[in-house]
């Protein structure tokens, strides 16, 4: 505890605002110092903040879509962002235009990396195309080939000679930007990897994924050297500055990770939801996320996080002497990054190679001035330009003095303790004889039953000075009532007493008691299923599951079977449908997140393998065992597909989250309103 104005806090809330008219897409955070946000919403705006201000700095406008994705880059003079359609655009911040429209990708952008030296950045689509831009033209001067599904993640080495990049087909690809193949392949994830990060100065590699499970890689010897299951879907990875942690952000929580030997070293709950991005700014975490069309960002003290094996959070009023230092048994077994000590560019086959293709016959069609004549100049929308001043134009200017450090976002103070409670006792001064506090005289308050109205307005009409002043109002620690208030009025008319400490103690045992009864008769319950599906597979364990009575379970193994949508078959859509018809109408938030998230992977999957096996019909020739079983399969699903079909509808008018989800799935289903009867 603080020695005065109360204890603060690990993790708050910064702020939250309203940032766009629409849906916000996407936000991120400056890298190299904490204090910038960008978001792209569905308004196709890109609107610049400063973090802890809800003022908008500048909106940048020109895309016709919504913007997906955007980036800084290192030293925070340009932004790039990308949006649905494909357009890629590159601003400078400090002039307050756009720089350059890239073209070259057919769908939507969802990932960015600037190059740690030069003019290079590299762009990531669901079209699963890799693409290296030259900021100075307008066309890519190379394309990287191999990922399955969409391109989540891209990270150059801090050497500036690898690309790693990850994506959802389960897979994270290491590149080599001289011979522009790739160099190796990790596949242990078994569902989409969002997030990926390079350590500082070792060759490392991180990796966090949909599967909850946090991944480090040897670049030495290309293989894992780390693996530790979190309790959610990590959406992002960022090593600590010196390299001897590695946070994991996912829904409302903050992993800190070290490896060799694997184990977390400390978790504390933000409560930020699906967090999004996450930067370092003065031994503080920043993380940033969004939901509908506000945007917030929350803030950890990492002086009172655990950061290494060795090391117990600081606490306020402690001795700081200085961050403590990473494992030194990684440092020693793993080669350093070489740096580039005056680079200003790739290296030079990337850079030949890319003037080559200036000279190009391609190259040759379209010159710069084409290109300015093709594009329509477009400046920023200044919003504050005081901030702008202060944030973007000094950098131009020589300073005669070293740079000013930005100061910590200030922690708000625990919450007040409540009226009633024993006083806080003096702290004691060094060489004081005594600490004892000075006893508190226990007085009754005198209750005034009622206040003349006369006397409280000629009161108010006194001058301040003249007022007589207001004796101090005294709660004693004996007094076992509220004043003022009868408590008969606040209990039900079964009791009309108050609880004495031991049955309010015994009331809460019972309660204890019997949630532990539940929690140890499902744990079995899951262990039952667990032993059903490693003998005899998934289908026997969800009838297992079903057999139960208990929706939990099925809900467990639904969410389970989600992380995968490979596990799933046309019996397991059997049997889980009359499940999912009873999830949609719960009123547990969580049952319903399964459920929704259930349904779309049937009808996106097997509602086409339905709707044709049903139009088919019988076989004419002969009898086909298992064309009727599949037949029969697919009229049962139809019918409660019908039926849900049915809920959805009455439920997709209602407002909310929860309408935006049916919303969706009503939207998904409307094939189902051409449905052949069975």
């Amino acid at each position: 505890m603080a020695a005065s104005g109360g204890a603060t806090k690990i993790s708050w809330r910064l702020q939250e605002f309203e940032a766009h008219a629409g849906r916000v897409c996407c936000v991120a955070l400056s890298k190299s110092t904490g204090r910038l946000l960008a978001s792209g919403g569905e308004d196709c705006r890109v609107n610049i903040w400063s973090v802890s201000k809800a003022n908008c700095i500048m909106s940048l406008c020109g895309h016709t879509k919504a913007v997906e994705c955007v980036r800084f880059n290192r030293s925070e003079e340009q932004l790039v962002t990308g949006s649905q359609s494909g357009s890629v655009r590159v601003w400078d911040l400090e002039a307050a235009k756009m720089l350059r429209i890239l073209t070259g990708h057919k769908s939507n952008i969802t990932s960015f990396g600037f190059h740690p030296f030069g003019d290079f950045l590299v762009s990531g689509s669901t079209d699963t195309n890799i693409k290296m831009w030259d900021v100075r033209r307008k066309d890519p001067i190379y394309r990287y080939k191999g990922h399955a599904g969409a391109v989540r993640s891209l990270a150059f080495s801090p050497d500036g000679k690898w690309l790693a990049s990850a994506g959802d087909d389960c897979t994270v690809k290491l590149w080599d930007l001289k011979q522009a193949k790739t160099i190796t392949e990790f596949t242990a994830h078994t569902a989409a990897v969002n997030a990926i990060q390079f350590h500082p100065n070792e060759y490392l590699l991180a990796s966090g994924g949909a599967d909850r499970w946090v991944r480090l890689w040897d670049l030495e010897k290309f293989c894992q050297v780390g693996a530790l299951q979190e309790t959610g879907a990590i959406r992002c990875v960022l090593f600590s500055a010196d390299g001897g942690c590695l946070f994991g952000g996912h829904a409302d929580v903050l992993g800190v990770c070290a490896w060799e030997p694997d184990r977390l070293l400390d978790t504390v709950t933000v409560g930020w939801g699906r967090v999004c991005d996450l930067a370092l700014s003065n031994q503080q975490l920043i993380g940033a996320s969004h939901q509908l069309s506000s945007v917030s960002t929350h803030v950890v003290d990492l002086k009172r996080v655990k950061t290494s094996p060795d090391a117990a959070p600081v606490v306020p009023g402690s001795l700081v002497t200085g961050s403590q230092p990473a494992d030194p048994k990684a440092g020693a077994l793993r080669r350093s990054y070489e740096r580039l000590a005056a680079a200003s560019s790739p290296s030079p086959s990337l850079k030949q190679s890319a003037e080559a293709e200036r000279r190009s016959p391609e190259g040759e069609r379209r010159s710069p001035s084409e290109d300015e004549a093709d594009e329509k100049v477009l400046s920023a929308e200044i919003h504050n330009a005081q901030d702008y001043r202060e944030i973007f134009q000094p950098r131009n200017a020589i300073s005669r003095t070293p740079p000013k450090m930005s100061e910590p976002f200030p922690a708000p103070p625990e919450d007040e303790r409540p009226v009633g409670d024993a006083p806080l006792l003096p702290e004691r001064q060094p060489g004081s004889p005594s600490a004892l506090p000075t006893p508190v005289q226990r007085v009754e308050p005198t209750v005034v039953a009622c206040v003349k109205r006369a006397a409280a307005a000629a009161a108010q009409v006194l001058p301040t000075s003249e007022r007589a002043p207001l004796p101090p109002q005294i709660f004693p620690i004996s007094r076992k009532e509220p004043t003022g208030l009868n408590v008969a009025d606040f209990l039900t008319g079964r009791r009309c007493g108050i609880l004495n400490e031991s049955e309010v103690l015994n009331h809460i045992h019972n309660g204890h008691a019997t949630m532990c009864v539940m929690l140890s008769n499902r744990r079995k319950n899951l262990q039952n299923v667990r032993d059903v599906w490693a003998r005899q597979g998934i289908k026997s364990a969800l009838d297992a599951a079903v057999s139960m009575n208990d929706l939990s379970i099925v809900v467990d193994v639904l969410n389970i079977i989600n992380l995968q949508p490979s596990l799933w078959t046309l019996d397991v859509c059997a049997t889980s449908l009359p499940q999912i018809d009873e999830l949609l109408q719960s009123k547990y938030e969580s049952y319903l997140q399964c459920g929704c998230t259930s349904l779309k992977i049937i009808v996106k999957y097997f509602w086409p393998l339905i709707w044709e096996t049903l139009r088919a019909g019988p076989s004419s020739v002969g009898v086909d065992v298992t064309r009727e079983e599949r037949q029969q399969k697919c009229r049962v699903c139809c019918k409660h597909l019908q039926n849900i079909n049915n809920v959805v509808k009455s439920k997709a008018a209602r407002v909310g989250r929860h309408g935006c989800a049916f919303g969706e799935l009503r939207l998904l289903m409307a094939p189902l309103d051409r449905q052949p009867s069975p």
